[in-house]
């Protein structure tokens, strides 16, 4: 039942009249610092005649809703009506009416990403950014304008192309990019990251020929001549990034501030993330000015010697809750948009190509049982089926325990026998619905109408007991959550006209759930983290709007008001 603030004037007059004169807070240099003059005993801020989903029964598909939450030190202290919540309050709590005079607001826990690259994000939003290119046209025309204003000699690099969304659906070529890129050498990514298109600056710089050795489970393409197009395929692109300056101190952590606003901005209150160990310590620099308002568990890379991942994991405490080391990521293949996936048979519209996987069975068996003796958490990459059930066969060596919490990333095309083994050896499906929001247009072109029924399966996870866990894969596609939990349940491009197996649609509930708790639960985080009931941390957005309840189509235009984290307000915009 709904109270009116109004009646409550006489009896909470005095804490009115405070919060009143108190505007909301921004957060501070430390998380945990209070005004001295809060009352003993009573909270920091109360929410109240809203609607509040506390996160609890979003797994059946029957959500708990309140009025009102109270907050303290960090952490959820309360939730109920607005009656009694309000009655809490003492001398110097800030009071925050969801229901004003001009709109009604929302409140969710916050959403945890559970896969995000900030540091190439970042590096994306200094760089040469190609996302929504609608042709190669004007994919050209962008990096023309950047070769223009770049000091001569300058490194272009970025990305985000897709030719998947280009009437021609060609890929470019050196010669492409040689046209418009000057003395600039180029180096610019797909939008997957699985392949880039280099131009013959780059390919010269790094020593790239048709004879040049490839790496293990890397490719150039190679034109009619037999000389490099300048698609460079998975580990290749080493080749070149090794020659390619770093980025300065200040322009790592300059793209690092960028991408975490991004997401708060987008209702992110916690980030699982593959970056470089450079940008882990851009984080550790900015949580200890106070700066870093993002919480953050940090990847390792899987095939990093053994030694130095002891070395990373003890360097930070494991027990912040702010910033930590987290599990171990591994690369099993590409991409289906790259064709460089693996798969146990060829792709349907390249009836020669079986993708690219990067290790033998044998050396990752090798390598997933020594890391996990050592305690690691471990995550791996894999797309393809056949990659799938490599880390599976890895998962299931004698000396990988079932309660690792081990993970497969991204699981996107999975033979049917496999969704039973996920389930057995206690591995988590760790998935990007929008991802398909993307590949809906072509996917069932690359691998045919059988494999679709195990693609982007979230239901038939869900239905084997597999504990799911979603996140956007940021910059890959948009940090928004709202795309995911718009496809989670429509499985539909944006516009409807297109769909894939709609019987693997999720109910809103276990969408939200899997973007909250389903995360937590992937970084050992399920019991302070993930829903708003007392004693769980006070990580959470206030929106404009149901998202539980409105039409799909109407989640794309949400918009966030604020993100709170640890209890303070780190975003706020300007429509309030």
């Amino acid at each position: 039942m709904r109270t009116n603030f109004a009646l409550l004037a006489v009896v909470f007059s005095a804490c009115i009249l405070a919060a009143a004169q108190t505007p909301a807070r921004h957060a501070t240099p430390q998380h945990t610092k209070k005004a001295a003059a809060v009352t003993a005993g009573a909270p920091d801020d109360l929410f109240f005649n809203g609607v509040i989903y506390t996160g609890e029964g979003f797994a059946d598909d029957k959500p708990r809703v309140v009025e009102a939450m109270a907050v303290s030190k960090g952490k959820i202290v309360a939730v109920g009506t607005t009656a009694e919540i309000t009655r809490l309050a003492g001398p110097s709590t800030h009071l925050h009416d969801l229901d004003t005079a001009h709109t009604h607001h929302f409140i969710f826990p916050g959403f945890n990403d559970a896969h995000t690259h900030l540091g190439e994000a970042g590096r994306e939003k200094l760089n040469v950014d190609l996302r929504g290119t609608g042709s190669l046209a004007e994919m050209l025309s962008r990096i023309q304008a950047a070769a223009a204003a770049a000091p001569a000699g300058h490194w272009l690099t970025g990305g985000g192309w897709d030719h998947t969304l280009w009437k021609e659906k060609v890929l470019p070529t050196r010669q492409d990019l040689d046209k418009v890129t000057g003395d600039h050498p180029a180096f610019l990514s797909r939008i997957d990251g699985h392949i880039a298109i280099a131009n013959t600056a780059a390919l010269k710089a790094a020593g790239i020929t048709a004879q040049t050795k490839m790496p293990e489970g890397g490719a150039v393409d190679l034109d009619k001549d037999g000389e490099p197009t300048g698609i460079v395929r998975e580990s290749a692109q080493e080749l070149v990034e090794k020659v390619i300056p770093p980025p300065t101190h200040e322009e790592r952590r300059k793209g690092d501030e960028l991408a975490i606003e991004d997401a708060l901005a987008h209702g992110v209150t916690s980030a699982q993330d593959n970056s470089a160990w450079e940008d882990f310590l851009v984080y550790e620099e900015m949580e200890k000015e106070g700066n870093l308002h993002l919480r953050i568990s940090e990847w390792l890379p899987f095939a990093a010697p053994l030694e130095v991942l002891k070395a990373h994991r003890a360097h930070h405490d494991a027990n912040d809750a702010m910033l930590h080391t987290g599990m171990l990521k591994g690369f099993m293949d590409g991409s289906l948009g790259s064709h460089t996936a693996a798969m146990k048979a060829p792709y349907s519209d390249d009836p020669k190509n079986t993708g690219l996987p990067q290790y033998t069975q044998e050396r990752l068996n090798q390598m997933t049982v020594e890391r996990a003796k050592a305690g690691f958490q471990i995550g791996f990459h894999a797309i393809g089926d056949k990659a799938v059930s490599m880390a599976l066969d890895a998962f299931a060596q004698s000396g990988v325990p079932e309660t690792a919490r081990n993970r497969v990333e991204h699981a996107q095309v999975v033979d049917a026998p496999d969704f039973a083994r996920f389930k057995k050896l206690g591995v988590i499906a760790s998935m990007q619905p929008n991802h398909l929001m993307t590949d809906v247009n072509w996917a069932m072109d690359r691998i045919g109408p059988e494999r679709a029924k195990g693609a982007y399966a979230w239901k038939r996870f869900v239905d084997a007991g597999v504990p799911l866990a979603f996140g956007t894969d940021y910059p890959v596609e948009p940090i928004t959550p709202f795309r995911g939990l718009f496809e989670a349940v429509t499985r539909t491009n944006e516009y409807g006209t297109k769909s894939l197996s709609l019987e693997n649609k999720l109910t809103r509930g276990q969408a939200l759930y899997a973007y909250t708790q389903g995360s937590a639960y992937a970084e050992f985080a399920e019991k302070h983290k993930g829903n708003l009931t007392p004693g769980f941390d006070a990580d959470f957005v206030i929106v404009d709007r149901d998202i539980y309840k409105l039409r799909p189509s109407a989640v794309l235009e949400t918009q966030v008001r604020q993100t709170w984290v640890a209890g303070q307000q780190v975003h706020s915009s300007s429509a309030q």
